[in-house]
């Protein structure tokens, strides 16, 4: 199968695309991938082409069929050779997506390249077209041509996971750690501070493949589009991983640096978990519909637990840093009611069901969150019940050694049973009633924190409306809403609905002062008397009365060291973060 990839207008978005495979067959089906690994919803790339032809080697138009909304019936009854030829419009960026304009040529191929389903694992050409001053990122191995450059790939799977960036303006550098080669490439407007980029990317790589041993490939490369706007976004690739962040004047100073770096070491890991310790249901992917799985708290929680616990062990992160990223997990945990509704195995399951986003009221968990302290919940009892010989990385280690090398997925049961076979007890509970179940894990929490000499720490809401009235406020572009309600508080009972436009307060008009920290101080200021909400329900102006229960409903969540952690606890401290209690 051949890829022949190129533009005329770059400011229109579209790309032109032919692909071209000898036939032998009455009918072809040719194949546009529904969804991409690393992101378990349909994406229904399809919706993005505009123009689709077929033809034969001596360019006869051959008549053809959809059969579903992405896969194509051609008659290629007298062809030697079916040339598709189709544009795809790329106009938007992230860390998964295609984007073209006068500045770059970004390409995910799985977004849009066809290929032809029972020739999948047959190997792949690929020309792109593009200006001779264009460099390429990209983790796949390739050459110039006399019109841009030629990747060829041992099958389908590899071209589908081998984004690229081709620019004039990438900035690039690199670094060896444990003989692999690291690549950092940055496109859009950034400085980059090398020093200070190598510096940190060395010491996380070096303590990733030192603790996994081994590493799958010989190069990989962070690519990295920076955008002019607030953005956070990752995508994992078997040699790469394409990373969006922004705004790029705040790139290497203060929490967007700390991002850059959380989310490389997340993505980084996920070369083994997910590219290589792949859930069977995954080995290999279908990419014309759901591959439903119930291991995404493995897939992303353990991912998310390594990503930020690899870069305080490695000392990047210091205490604060790290902790302050655990408080994060911890906190949407708390805040999100769905935990009692649907297990974090079951949410798994069901992101092809509503994919990413926040979907109807405390109806789910975060896979990626409830994940990670789960996670941390095993390495603890991994630890605690091996007396510190074993932890969570011989499980990773293991799952790599004995499934991703050996060329096949793991099922729940493996991962379950490799969990056990390093605590050497049964890990049924967790299992049953936390992973599978609802059950709250306020005191599992508490039990893993306390092995390490550390605690969860609840304490009231500073906001008087949350902790005592029972419901959170956002300023959405310039309107006070209510974002979120504590199922059976005062606000609840009294008829407070999500979304709700908060007009004033005891016969006090609001106004949005973009953080909302007007209307706090106004509930504050009525704390001790009845409070009257007037509020817009769907254009209905209703009064809502509410009589403050005190420190009852939202609170903060931490994990901090006990000031009287025993001297065990300590060194169980010191064992899992290498660093001092």
């Amino acid at each position: 199968m051949k890829y022949i990839i190129s533009y005329e207008k770059p400011h229109n978005h579209y790309i032109d695309i032919e692909f071209i495979t000898s036939v032998s067959d009455e009918q072809t089906l040719v194949q546009l991938p529904a969804w991409r690994p690393g992101r378990y919803e349909l994406g229904n790339f399809a919706k993005n082409v505009q123009k689709w032809a077929a033809f034969d080697e001596k360019g006869n138009a051959l008549s053809f069929k959809k059969k579903t909304k992405d896969l194509w019936e051609v008659q290629t009854k007298n062809a030697k050779q079916l040339h598709i030829k189709y544009n795809y419009y790329a106009a938007e960026i992230n860390a998964g997506s295609t984007f073209l304009d006068a500045t770059q040529f970004y390409m995910n191929p799985v977004n849009c390249c066809v290929y032809v389903p029972d020739r999948i694992n047959e190997s792949c050409e690929m020309n792109i077209r593009v200006p001779d001053t264009y460099e390429l990122a990209m983790g796949a191995q390739w050459k110039k041509s006399e019109t841009g450059f030629q990747v060829v790939f041992s099958d389908f799977h590899e071209l589908a996971d081998s984004p690229f960036i081709a620019s004039d303006t990438l900035q690039h550098n690199q670094f060896v750690c444990e003989g692999v080669e690291f690549n950092l490439w940055f496109q859009g407007e950034c400085k980059p501070d090398w020093s200070k980029l190598n510096t940190d990317f060395i010491k996380f790589c070096n303590h990733q493949l030192e603790m996994m041993k081994d590493f799958p490939v010989k190069a990989y490369h962070f690519l990295f589009q920076i955008l002019p706007y607030k953005t956070y976004h990752g995508v994992e690739h078997i040699t790469s991983t394409v990373i969006a962040l922004g705004p790029g004047y705040g790139l290497m100073k203060g929490a967007l640096y700390e991002d850059l770096l959380g989310v490389s070491s997340h993505e980084l890991f996920h070369v083994w978990n997910v590219k290589t310790i792949r859930p069977i249901e995954m080995y290999p992917y279908d990419y014309t519909r759901e591959n439903y799985s119930k291991l995404g708290y493995v897939c992303e929680g353990l991912t998310t637990y390594y990503g930020d616990y690899l870069l305080f062990r490695s000392g990047v992160f210091n205490e604060q840093q790290y902790f302050q990223t655990f408080d994060e997990r911890l906190q949407k945990h708390f805040d999100n009611f769905g935990r009692f509704n649907l297990s974090v195995a079951d949410s798994s399951f069901d992101t092809w069901l509503d994919g990413y986003a926040p979907g109807i009221p405390n109806r789910k968990t975060n896979i990626y969150d409830e994940g990670n302290l789960l996670a941390f919940v095993t390495d603890m009892f991994i630890r605690k019940n091996s007396k510190n010989e074993y932890s969570l990385d011989d499980v990773m280690r293991h799952l790599y050694q004995e499934f991703a090398l050996k060329g096949k997925g793991y099922s729940e049961e493996d991962y379950k049973g490799c969990v056990e076979h390093y605590a050497n007890t049964s890990y049924d509970t967790i299992f049953n009633d936390y992973i599978h179940g609802i059950k709250n894990f306020e005191s599992l929490l508490q039990e893993a924190m306390d092995h390490v000499g550390c605690e969860l720490s609840l304490t009231p809401s500073s906001k008087f409306h949350e902790s005592s009235l029972g419901f959170k406020v956002l300023d959405m572009a310039g309107v006070l809403k209510v974002s979120a309600i504590y199922p059976d508080s005062v606000s609840d009972k009294a008829g407070l609905s999500l979304n709700d436009e908060l007009l004033a307060i005891n016969h006090i008009q609001l106004k949005a002062d973009g953080s909302g920290t007007g209307f706090s101080e106004w509930c504050s200021y009525f704390s001790k008397e009845a409070i009257e909400l007037t509020v817009s329900t769907m254009g209905i102006i209703k009064k809502i009365q509410l009589k403050a229960d005190p420190n009852k409903y939202y609170k903060i969540a931490q994990i901090k060291k006990k000031t009287g952690a025993t001297d065990e606890q300590k060194r169980n401290f010191e064992n899992w973060s290498k660093n001092k209690f």
